[in-house]
């Protein structure tokens, strides 16, 4: 996907793009930091410094230009890529455009040959499973430091 296609299968009346200038921060923040369960309580400012950091991608009406959808990735665009911040607004759900902004971020970073794209999902096993992800093989080889 560069900066401003529209992968096929986005349906009618959507555009994609990987422009971090079209970000709605603002959306974006409220979204995560109130309806997300993972990013609950999110602070503006670590929401503007991750955005800042990552591949932004989002989902777009054609007509209006409002997103309604998000997508960022961290990424050293040589190993390794987590995927994260997957969000569709709920006015927009149901017309598959999770699925689609899935795949297209996969897509764009299928060039930089990562080894791995990494995400951690509470609920969503079965949408990022029609795409490829699969649980780990060796989950015990993982580990994680968590700050709290």
């Amino acid at each position: 996907m560069n900066d401003e296609s529209t992968p096929s299968g986005l349906p009618e009346g959507y555009e994609m793009s990987a422009d971090p200038d079209r970000i709605d921060v603002g959306r974006v923040h409220h979204w995560l930091s109130t309806d997300a369960y993972w990013a609950l309580g999110r602070p503006r400012d670590k929401q503007e410094s991750a955005i800042r950091g990552s591949l932004n991608f989002g989902v777009y009406e054609a007509g209006s230009g409002e997103q309604v959808a998000y997508a960022r990735v961290v990424t050293d665009r040589t190993t390794f890529a987590w995927l994260c911040d997957v969000y569709v607004d709920r006015s927009a759900r149901g017309k598959g455009l999770g699925t689609t902004l899935v795949a297209a971020v996969r897509e764009h970073l299928r060039p930089y040959g990562l080894r791995r794209i990494m995400l951690a999902t509470h609920d969503a096993h079965g949408v990022y499973a029609k795409l490829g992800f699969a649980p780990l093989a060796e989950p015990d080889q993982w580990m994680a430091l968590v700050f709290e």
